[in-house]
């Protein structure tokens, strides 16, 4: 039985992910337009800083903070190459944090698709407060 789009981008996201160089949390996004990946983007030390996985993770309130987040990294990503995000949907491994679902609404992503929630909702009520679907992917049932 072929695989649906939705579990090919979320196991994307996943291999994305294994590129992650924070030792805490690998996060993967993959940026979907018109089915087609646009942009990918994993969580990691901004370009020419060490990574959590040299010199440890930097926590702050529970957090990471030396990490560029995914979803950052792949409109980051999109923005330096002239990659049109307006009405794409983001697949990523977690749902986005606060201040990534307010970068995802001004880059116009209409619709995220995640695996596991963040322990703070408060990213995911932004997202639906603003009008972007949101969806939790559990999995293709066989």
């Amino acid at each position: 039985m072929r695989m649906s789009r939705e579990t090919m981008f979320m196991r994307i996201a996943g291999i994305v992910s294994e590129r992650s160089t924070c030792s805490r949390l690998k996060v993967g996004a993959v940026l979907v337009k018109d089915s087609r990946i646009i942009a990918t983007g994993y969580n990691g030390a901004p370009r020419g800083l060490p990574h959590c996985d040299d010199v440890g993770c930097e926590m702050e309130n529970e957090a990471c903070i030396r990490t560029v987040h995914a979803e950052a990294n792949v409109v980051a990503f999109a923005a330096r190459n002239g990659i049109q995000t307006d009405g794409a949907v983001l697949y990523t491994t977690h749902a986005p944090c606060y201040s990534c679902a307010k970068l995802l609404v001004n880059a116009g992503i209409q619709k995220v698709v995640f695996s596991h929630e963040y322990r703070i909702k408060r990213g995911l009520r932004l997202l639906e407060d603003c009008g972007v679907h949101i969806h939790e992917y559990i999995g293709e049932q066989s």
